[in-house]
């Protein structure tokens, strides 16, 4: 029988995720190495030995691949942990078992569980006059408690930023997958693409498999990568050589896609995701899962099927209301944007498409409106609820007006009403009332995306739907105690 003391206070899952979030960010120059989680792992035992790892890089498409990845996995049985980020909503989404996050209690329960090895190794860096573990290391190493303690047979596991020197870069996966290398976070990663491969082909362990997506930047990227399989006497598994989209066409509710992997040929896998790309990330995913589950040759195709046609990944192209068609996504680069744009062209029919736009003021912000202007009819400048690194509003109104003349742009500072604004918008211009052609999308930040699922609820949507001027004022979404070096973390290429 246990006794609880009258007066014993027991953590919030507020309380608990406030003192992880505000540890130091991982990106600290002072906080390049690995030691801390080496550290760590020794004291917990290595519980990373228990499981089987995915482990997947890339400057975009690393949660939808690993989403993808984890959903094979489960469906074949395979008790699986799912490791992504940033959350968009609830720190709890970073953390899965069998495709359910973990709950306030269970989260709790695994800070609660290594937070004593947390300040052993805290204690040790401070006489060696280093930094304390980041609020990045802390979650990683909670999330390889947890899949330990489940226990899980195979974790799938992203990056956080870059790769050598990422925290889940402790983890040997037995299948490295290294997505599209692009220009992003270049004040930490590099100032040229050669240089942000070389930092991602670090996640490349000896003996894995490494799978490497279509690559934009292929004849700069690819000698790097494959040098690194080279060292590290890794089998490599490359889009478009032994692995490649064979066909595609568009679907209600995503794409049929046929791909072929060195285990042989799946026809007309149903894949619940818009885009050219998502069909590329479910081929690395799909290779990926071949590497972990215990069948020689090809999987079975219904169970590749049951995986896929379930997958949904918040914040990624992601239709949240009708009439009229709201889509938010969180993408923030220029390939992100391009991703965007190719999957909207090829699956939606817009005449009227109002884009409502926050974006941190250290991305390629001119180039990403540039991208997204052919399809746009107007803009929405607005701010998210990242206050100390969204680029104020006015600043990206200026740069908005540059890219598509000042008729085509409004600044509403506030994003529930900058939200409300384009709504009002192809509202007025839906003769019918049917929404069919008129859209809303909003996008530029995975903070942004994150907002604007919180504020898009259905018990709010009635409020969304009224007249701006009947509207009662809902105020901006509280910040989350997020690190400040990324578009909702640190962590996400």
């Amino acid at each position: 029988m246990s006794y609880e003391h009258p007066n014993e206070h027991h953590a919030t899952i507020q309380e608990v995720s406030r003192d992880i979030m505000r540890r130091p960010a991982e990106h600290n120059t002072t906080n390049l190495d690995l030691d801390r989680m080496r550290m760590i792992l020794d004291l917990l035992g290595h519980p990373e030995d228990s499981f089987r790892i995915i482990h997947i890089t890339g400057t975009n498409g690393k949660g939808s691949t690993a989403r993808m990845a984890e959903a094979i996995c489960r469906a074949y049985g395979m008790r699986t942990g799912l490791y992504t980020s940033p959350h968009l909503e609830r720190i709890n989404e970073r953390i899965a078992i069998d495709g359910h996050e973990l709950s306030d209690d269970d989260f709790i329960d695994s800070w609660e569980q290594i937070k004593d090895f947390v300040a052993i190794v805290d204690h040790a860096m401070s006489e060696r006059s280093k930094p304390p573990m980041s609020f990045f290391e802390v979650l990683t190493a909670m999330a390889i408690w947890k899949f330990a303690d489940a226990p899980v047979d195979v974790a799938v596991v992203e990056v956080g930023m870059g790769g050598s020197w990422d925290a889940t870069n402790v983890l040997d996966g037995d299948a490295c997958v290294i997505g599209p290398v692009d220009m992003d976070h270049m004040q930490w990663l590099g100032d040229t693409v050669e240089q942000i491969a070389t930092e991602k082909s670090g996640i490349i362990k000896t003996g894995s498999t490494a799978i490497i997506g279509a690559q934009p930047h292929e004849e700069q990227v690819m000698p790097i990568l494959e040098r690194a399989a080279a060292e590290h006497h890794a089998t490599l598994v490359r889009d478009g050589q032994e692995m490649e989209v064979v066909a595609r066409k568009p679907a209600v509710g995503g794409q049929l896609v046929t791909f072929r992997t060195p285990n042989g040929v799946y026809e007309d896998v149903p894949v619940a995701m818009f885009g050219e790309h998502q069909a590329h990330n479910a081929l690395a995913a799909l290779a990926a899962a071949e590497t972990v589950i215990p069948v020689n040759g090809v999987l079975n195709g219904d169970l590749v099927a049951e995986g896929l046609q379930g997958v949904r990944i918040p914040g990624r192209i992601e239709q949240i209301r009708t009439s009229p068609t709201i889509v938010i996504d969180g993408g923030h680069n220029l390939n992100a944007a391009q991703a965007l744009r190719d999957a909207l062209d090829e699956n939606y029919d817009f005449s009227q498409l109002v884009g409502v736009v926050a974006m941190m003021k250290d991305k390629q912000v001119e180039a990403f409106l540039g991208m997204l202007e052919p399809m746009l009819s107007h803009i929405v400048v607005t701010e998210n609820s990242w206050r100390d690194r969204v680029m104020p509003a006015a600043d990206l109104e200026k740069i908005a007006v540059d890219v598509f003349g000042r008729d085509r742009v409004t600044r509403v500072d506030d994003l529930p009403d900058a939200i409300q604004t384009a709504v009002d918008m192809v509202d007025a211009d839906d003769d019918l009332g049917v929404g069919y052609g008129h859209g809303v999308l909003i996008c530029g930040s995975f903070v942004t995306a994150g907002d604007a699922r919180t504020l898009l609820k259905e018990q709010i949507d009635p409020e969304l739907r009224k007249t701006k001027e009947q509207r009662v004022h809902q105020p901006a979404v509280e910040p989350d105690p997020r690190p400040s070096a990324d578009d909702g973390s640190a962590q996400r290429d």
